[in-house]
């Protein structure tokens, strides 16, 4: 399913590419020019829907007794590059703010390297122990509120902020197993903010907006290990908190 919506992602930015080649000059000409989709931003509501490339990582505070060595970090976040997608709702408010819904689905997947045997020898560390793996699918719930100017020709710079409830389907919050057995655990429920900023160009038939969104958690992710665990994983750590970075484009 992952590497088939990646190709659907692909295809999708190439033929838009390609659309904005073929159509970038009518858009923003001079002579003979014709504004496109003129009463569009003067509905009430409209909808859409969006795809995303993400890039999602972990700012973490370590334990001073157990994540930190000689002033070394024991623990590190790789991120890597994901997806998402998701639909888009629109309320206009006046001629420069609308408010925003835009719920969507993040598939996400981090790495964490635990190099914290030096602590502690309750335990021998092997190389699979020290590497977990944490995948997350996130039911993403923006309310942005939008300001934009008015529009140049067809297109209409904007910038967004506002607040995010994300729910952690793979979190394993409720589990019984730990890190002891290799399962690392997260919060579900998180919230966070969201600031975004973009282009809107206007189409014949449609309106595209690429945009930029970062996204940071409020609260604490981290869930601590059973007790009589060794202080090797969640111990070393005092918070985990998700930031996130977005390439979005966005069809209305």
């Amino acid at each position: 399913m992952k590497k088939l919506f990646v190709k659907i992602l692909f295809v999708s930015l190439l033929q838009t590419f390609f659309l904005s080649n073929a159509q970038i000059s009518q858009l923003f000409r001079n002579k003979d020019r014709l504004d496109n989709l003129e009463a569009f931003d003067e509905q009430t509501y409209s909808w859409g829907f969006f795809l995303n490339m993400n890039n999602y990582d972990y700012k973490i505070v370590l334990n001073p007794k157990y994540g930190i060595y000689n002033k070394q970090n024991l623990v590190q976040s790789k991120p890597t590059y994901s997806f998402g997608a998701g639909l888009i709702g629109k309320m206009r408010l006046n001629e420069y703010f609308d408010l925003r819904v835009e719920p969507g689905l993040q598939f996400v997947d981090r790495e964490l390297t635990f190099n914290t045997q030096v602590n502690s020898s309750a335990l021998v560390l092997t190389d699979a122990d020290k590497i977990r793996r944490v995948k997350s699918t996130y039911v993403d719930v923006p309310v942005l509120l939008e300001f934009h100017v008015d529009r140049w020709y067809n297109s209409r710079p904007y910038v967004a902020g506002g607040l995010n409830y994300m729910m952690n389907l793979q979190s394993n919050s409720s589990a019984s197993d730990d890190n002891q057995q290799g399962i690392f655990r997260t919060t579900t429920h998180n919230f966070g903010w969201s600031a975004e900023m973009g282009i809107q160009f206007y189409f014949s038939r449609f309106k595209l907006t690429p945009g930029f969104r970062g996204t940071f958690f409020f609260n604490n992710e981290l869930v601590a290990d059973n007790p009589g665990t060794p202080p090797y994983w969640a111990a070393a750590m005092n918070t985990i908190q998700t930031r996130a970075f977005m390439f979005v484009l966005k069809f209305e």
